[in-house]
């Protein structure tokens, strides 16, 4: 079972579409070779565009997959090791093909991942004791074919009655498998170690994309990328920098397995990244100022690199105020929603929190660093301003940076991951749900603005600062 967390909520109606556990106790001991790969990236509540992650809802707001010669697949991740020959030894030891998999074992498995993750949202149509009942129910009578069991798959999730979560069919998930944000075929976790701190570590890899053929393996290190030593930096960071123009070059250091030898590779992207982001300098009617406007289209691993950009070179035009326009954005990548909204926000503020049945989706997540810019903000918002961009809304409007004007946002706040179950299927599972720094429940309800219309700026200036004395009193 391969786990992709896709913090990818985009709404089904306007587009499609964690730390490790035991495998559950059911399974073969063959099983073990379980891990999970962590796609952020997309629209996270993510906005599950991605798989269609978030994205992509299916990914519907990512740059288009690389396209390898076959069919690509994720390998599993295996533990830190030095000896390439024990880790060619458990990989092989580990491997479970499909047809040894009993129909039966694939609706236990799926059965089990509910059980242990699902988070009921507000439907009250799951209980312990209910989806206890439907397994025995279930499983009390053969299920002689594959096709019979994913049948039976599909019915128990639609018992839920979430319509995120979802089942999907072998070639549904290889398709969500070779997401790639980085554009050289591998994606990256941030991995701690004994001591503490944290290392970048290859946990998906596409067999026979860029990197694969240059020599990276599953579990390597990245150390530095294009001489940028990425000490420090998180893994959506180092994700971005890979990014770049299809059939450019990019030079990665890495470390092989745990504690093996370094090398630098250069490595062909194969992936054409659209920049989201477009900005002009507009002069404010009768008034010396200017607004520096930013229309962001959706949030992929360009996003926050490209806003950056606009940001400082509309500031250093002259802009007083900034607009950003997230109109019709549906989401994407939650990560890069988050790390958008650190670019307004003091250190320590709450961008939002998450909740869920395991721990690990119960989390407060914060701002790190100093704001790139202190300047008033207006973000306008309609009733197809989705999952990350409600998150970068409710993170600057609930912290005083900005107001919202134009229409209640469209309330999609669940998070989804994506399993992989042992014959090569998978199902969509929500696992959490965003809240507001205000404690708000995004989900089904939206984002009320502030202004319906365009307020002046002087109504701007005001609307802040009795924001900021209300919260300092």
């Amino acid at each position: 079972m391969r786990i992709l967390l896709c913090n990818c909520n985009s709404p089904p109606s306007l587009s499609p579409t964690p730390p490790q556990k035991p495998p559950p106790s059911f399974l073969p001991a063959a099983a073990v070779w379980t891990k999970k790969t962590l796609i952020t990236a997309l629209s996270g509540a993510l906005s599950l565009t991605l798989l269609v992650s978030s994205s992509s809802p299916a990914l519907s707001s990512d740059s288009p997959p690389f396209q390898p010669p076959r069919p690509p697949q994720l390998s599993t991740p295996l533990p830190d090791r030095c000896n390439e020959e024990e880790e060619e030894e458990l990989q092989n030891k580990f491997v479970l093909k499909p047809e040894f998999v009993t129909n039966e074992e694939i609706v236990q498995e799926a059965w089990q991942i509910v059980n242990d993750s699902f988070l009921d949202t507000g439907r009250h149509r799951w209980s312990p004791q209910s989806w206890e009942q439907k397994k025995e129910d279930i499983l009390g009578t053969s299920i002689q074919t594959r096709s019979k069991a994913h049948e039976l798959i599909k019915r128990m999730l639609a018992s839920l009655g979430d319509p995120y979560t979802r089942f999907l069919s072998p070639a549904e998930f290889s398709k969500m498998a070779r997401y790639d944000i980085t554009g050289i075929g591998i994606n990256i976790r941030e991995v701690p170690d004994d001591t503490g701190s944290v290392k970048l570590k290859v946990q998906g890899l596409i067999l026979d994309g860029p990197a694969h053929t240059a020599g990276v393996r599953q579990g390597d290190e990245v150390l530095a990328v294009n001489g940028e030593d990425v000490v420090g930096k998180s893994a959506f960071e180092v994700s971005s920098l890979l990014q770049g123009p299809n059939e450019t070059f990019v030079t990665i250091k890495i470390r092989h397995g745990n504690c093996g030898p370094t090398e630098s590779l250069e490595i062909q992207r194969q992936l054409v990244a659209r920049s989201p982001v477009f900005y002009r300098l507009e002069q404010v009617s009768n008034s010396p100022s200017s607004v520096g406007y930013m229309r962001l289209k959706e949030f992929n691993a360009l996003a926050r690199k490209d806003l950056v950009i606009a940001m400082k070179r509309l500031q250093d035009m002259g802009a007083s105020y900034f607009i950003l326009d997230l109109r019709d954005n549906l989401g994407g990548l939650v990560q890069a929603g988050i790390e958008i909204a650190k670019l307004f926000l003091n250190k320590g503020e709450t961008i939002i929190y998450t909740v869920g049945r395991d721990p690990q989706y119960q989390k407060n997540v914060v701002a790190d660093t100093a704001p790139l810019v202190t300047l008033p903000v207006v973000v306008l918002v309609n009733n197809r301003t989705a999952s990350a961009s409600e998150i970068v809304a409710s993170a600057l409007h609930d912290n005083c940076r900005a107001v919202l004007v134009g229409e209640r946002t469209f309330g999609k706040g669940l998070i989804q991951s994506v399993f992989e179950l042992r014959d090569g299927s998978g199902v969509v599972i929500t696992v959490g749900q965003y809240v507001t720094p205000n404690h708000l429940d995004i989900n089904g309800n939206g984002i009320e603005p502030d202004f319906r219309n365009f307020p002046g700026w002087s109504d701007v200036s005001q609307h802040l600062l009795k924001c900021n004395l209300h919260q300092q009193g």
